[in-house]
Order: C-alpha cells, then structure tokens, then sequence
C-alpha cells in the first residue's frame, strides 16, 4: 500500500519552514496569545448564535427537519423528507433527544405537519425542543471556525489565521443560520474540512486522503448541492497525491487517491442512511417525480441508496417549479442568474467584500500560495456556479460556503509584508465586526452600509434574506406591550403557529376591505410578493411599527 501512496517524502532542512508557510514565520520576540484570541472570537461568536437562538421562534425549514431528525433517531424509519439525506437531521435529532421530548409515533402527516405536531400538539415546549435542536449546529458551526483557523494558519501564519477566523465569527450570514437548526452550514462546513484535509495530504496522502473521503461522504449525506463539489475534490485528491509522489508510478497513485475519496464518500453516505434503519426500508410519503432525459440517467448512476435517489428526483421536481422571486424592489416568475451575485453585495460587510477579493487575488498572483489557489478557490466557485443556476432565489443561504473558503483567503493578504497592508486589513476586520455587531441580534435580515442596514433590507429582498418567520416570538411580545385589546389582523410567513403564543388575529384576505380597521400586521416576504387584496391592504395603510426588521405592523 505505501508503495501505492507515496514514495518517501524528501526532508525538509529543520530550520526552514514548509513551501505553504514560507513568510508566516513570527518575528523574533514577537509572540501572539493564539489561545486566547482564538477563544475569545468563537466565544463572541457563541454568545451572539444562542442569544440569537432563544429568542427565535421555528424559521419555515426548522420543524421540517426537527421532525424527521426526531423521527430518524427514536424511531429508526426513513420517511419524511427525501429530498435532503439524513446526517444533518440525525444531528440535530440528537440535540432533540437531549430535550427528552414527548413523540406520537401514531402521527400521520406531510414532514411539515410532522414537525408541527411535535412542537405544539404534543405538550412539548417549542422553545425549549428548537433550543436543544439549534445547540448541534451551533457547536459545528464553532468547530469550522477551528477549521477556517488551521487552514488559514498554513497558508498565512498566525496573524493571518486570526484575521480570518475573525471575518468567520463575524459573518452575518454564517451567525444567522449557525444558530438555526437547518443545514446550510453544516454541509458547506464539512466540503470546506474536505478540502482542507486534501491540502494537508501533499504532506501525508495516506493519512488525509481517506479522511478527506469521509468528510466529503459526510457533505453528501448531509446536503445533496454539494454533489457539484465530487469532481472538484476527486480531482485534488488526485493532485496532492500526485505531488507527494515520486517515480514512475505517480499517475497511477493520483489516480487511487482519487478512488479512495470517492469510494470513502460512497461508503460514509451508506453507512448513513443504515444508521437511520439497518433494513433500509423506505416508502416515500410524498410525491416523486419522474425525471428523464440527462438528469434521469444521472439520478441512475448514483451509487447511493434508493431513498437518496429519489431524494434527488424531489429536488429536480422542485427546480421544475414556476418559483417567484424578490431582488431589488422587483417581484419575478422565474430564477436570475445573477441573482445570488447581487443579493451577497447586499448582505455581505463591505470590508468582507474588500477582503474576499483581495484575498482571491492574493492566493493566485502569489508564487508560494498559488499550489493552493485549486483548494481555495476551486470548491466555492464551482458551488456557486450551480446555485447560481438554481430556480429557486430565496437567499445567500445557498452560497453560505463563501464565508467559509473566503476567509481563508482573506487571512493570506497578510502574506504580502506591508505594513501599510496590514494595517488596511486590520481596518477592514474592524469595520466588519463592527457592521455585524450594530445588527445584533437581528442577523438573518442583515444588510451592509451602502443598503441601509437590517431596517432596510426588505426593500432589496425577501425570503431567508430577511424573514424566516423567526420573528412569531417578538411579535406576541410587542402586540402585548403596545396594542394590547385591539383587532389585529396577520399574513404571516412562517412554519410557527401564531395562537401558540398568544396572537389571535384575522386573516384580512378573507373579508371585505371595509372591515379591515385596527392593526394589520404582515410579514415582510408575504408583503414582497403582495398581489391583489393585499397589496390594496397594505397600500392603503399607514406602517406605524417594525419587529425584527422582519414583520411590519399597520394601522388602519
């Protein structure tokens, strides 16, 4: 087998660091507390996910997923929820398990009446079950942090590495859905650990390249939009293998490091799938597809288990759907290409923005970075070229794995010594710290400077952009203190159940406008896409109140 893998590597004089490391090297008498620093940025981040969690009702995918998640772990069956595999929900059925909560195995509903069911109809406290549901995602979310910082440290070194763990925590897209119990995160986290181990098996292929393959697995058990990244990180793995190698064979040994990662990927995705039931049952409860053509024989050749397959036949039905979308003011049939370009200038901090840019163009011009610009730079761009091919434009959360990659490369600007660059760089964190404090704890409609910040957002875009329905919470709350007695009318957006908290309201589509008088209350998405009666409602109003920057409350 070694001999397959790797001729011995050539040693490297002790008092000259690794090619990848060239230039980080500390100052003589310059020492930096790493530890400390460290642990007081993801312990800034942790604070800013769970206060930002408790205080959120059910976002529209949570009860989704928290229902299959409690399904899966206590009663081993595969059912709801094809379309996405079932490691991030066995995760966070974890964290439900922990709440000991009480199941009606006997339910029989669509996975969103499941999750319904489980949070409100069966005794349970719905703040305390999402809690503990949030609390797995938010402990990965802080351990990719440590990811961002190992690789970012070979690359950069450590002032490099701390910059850009810094613009991790302080990432508004990645606090707002690291503390929600869904799985954007957790599966751009884990290609991000995938290509990070890759980068590592230039040194030791045996060790890093089967546990590349398995986190890969990991990705592709979680969330089925990473399958685009399986041809990116087959062919690094074949890279690395290729330049630890010497000799006559090296073709041969990149090829079978390719094979392992993807037979390593294939195994985790089984093994996933089994742990949920041993038998493999599966009896869809919902509608699938037929899908033909170049997507059938795709669907075909997938080496996975039949429910994952018809997992993906689901999301080729969904992308078959005539979605509407929001961008910039415009309602619209249909998706943009673009659309996921514009909506992160829109949610991303300016000096984010500078960074990332210069940072991508560091990792390249470079010479000593540049054999690491593929691990960088080639995952995301992929990932994001097939979001951007998408149908559905509900949000950044589909290209949340640039926060992750981009910061990486943010932290090598520091590799160029300037002083005046570093000094730039360290303005540039500040200001973004800065932005994404001033919107604490209002994370999920963040907007940068230049767009007016969270209380303007929604007139740029819609959805998970701006309102999740984690707001249903803080609304009973401000009905209560300042519109308590008066008829309050609701459209609201959400998978929350408003009666639970103490909101009784109409639905004013329902009835004549000319009975429609006190506080009409909507949903900042519902208001985007208002057609017809409710448009009328709400043009016909006067906005008076804000909650959440989420949800506008009217008087009429």
């Amino acid at each position: 087998m070694r001999d397959l893998w790797t001729a011995p590597a050539v040693p490297r004089p002790l008092s000259l660091p690794p090619p990848w490391q060239a230039g980080a090297t500390r100052r003589p008498g310059r020492r930096w507390p790493l530890p400390l620093l460290v642990s007081v940025l993801l312990a800034a981040m942790a604070f800013a996910m769970v206060t930002t969690a408790v205080r959120q009702t059910p976002t529209i995918d949570e009860p989704v997923y928290v229902g299959a998640g409690a399904e899966y772990t206590h009663e081993h069956r595969l059912r709801h929820n094809p379309e996405h595999p079932p490691l991030g929900k066995l995760l966070i059925g974890a964290g439900v398990a922990f709440a000991d909560p009480c199941l009606d195995p006997s339910f029989t509903g669509k996975q969103g009446a499941v999750g319904r069911h489980l949070l409100y109809e069966t005794g349970n406290d719905p703040w305390r079950l999402m809690l503990w549901a949030r609390l797995p995602v938010i402990a990965l979310t802080l351990l990719f942090g440590l990811v961002v910082f190992a690789f970012a440290r070979e690359l950069a070194g450590s002032a490099g590495a701390l910059a850009a763990l810094a613009l991790y925590c302080f990432s508004p897209d990645v606090v707002a859905h690291g503390s929600l119990a869904t799985l954007d995160v957790p599966a751009a986290g884990i290609v991000l650990t995938s290509a990070w181990l890759l980068w590592r098996a230039r040194r030791g292929p045996r060790l890093y390249v089967p546990l590349a393959g398995v986190a890969l697995g990991a990705a592709l058990a979680t969330k089925m939009s990473t399958l685009p990244a399986v041809p990116v990180l087959m062919v690094l793995a074949a890279v690395s293998v290729w330049h630890a190698s010497e000799g006559g064979r090296r073709l041969v040994r990149a090829a079978a490091g390719a094979g392992v990662v993807a037979l390593a990927a294939v195994a985790v995705v089984w093994a996933t799938y089994l742990m949920v039931d041993p038998r493999l049952r599966w009896t869809p409860e919902q509608h699938v597809p037929t899908v033909r053509g170049l997507r059938g024989v795709l669907v075909e050749a997938l080496p996975f288990p039949e429910a994952y397959r018809d997992g993906m036949r689901v999301q080729f039905g969904l992308e078959n759907r005539p979605w509407q979308g929001f961008l910039f003011g415009r309602l619209y049939s249909g998706s943009l290409w673009y659309y996921l370009p514009a909506a992160l200038l829109v949610k991303t901090p300016l000096g984010m923005l500078a960074l990332w840019a210069a940072g991508a163009v560091v990792v390249v011009a470079v010479r000593r970075l540049r054999p690491a610009a593929p691990y960088v730079l080639a995952p995301p761009l992929v990932l994001l070229t097939a979001a951007m091919h998408g149908a559905r434009d509900f949000g950044t959360r589909y290209a949340v794995f640039l926060p992750l990659f981009l910061a990486v490369a943010a932290g090598c600007v520091l590799v160029v010594r300037r002083r005046w660059l570093s000094a730039g760089v360290g303005v540039l964190v500040a200001f973004v710290a800065v932005s994404s404090l001033r919107t604490y704890p209002y994370y999920l409609p963040y907007s940068n400077e230049v767009f007016g910040g969270p209380g303007r957002t929604r007139e740029f875009l819609h959805d998970s952009n701006v309102d999740w329905g984690q707001d249903l919470g803080r609304l009973a709350q401000r009905l209560r203190e300042r519109y308590p007695g008066e008829r309050v009318w609701l459209v609201y957006k959400g998978s929350g159940v408003p009666s639970f908290y103490g909101i009784r309201a109409g639905d004013p589509r329902r009835v004549p406008a000319g009975d429609v008088r006190g506080v009409l209350v909507v949903s900042d998405s519902a208001a985007a896409k208002a057609t017809g009666r409710l448009a009328e409602l709400i043009g016909s109003s006067r906005p008076v109140d804000d909650v959440g920057h989420s949800i506008t409350i009217y008087r009429r």
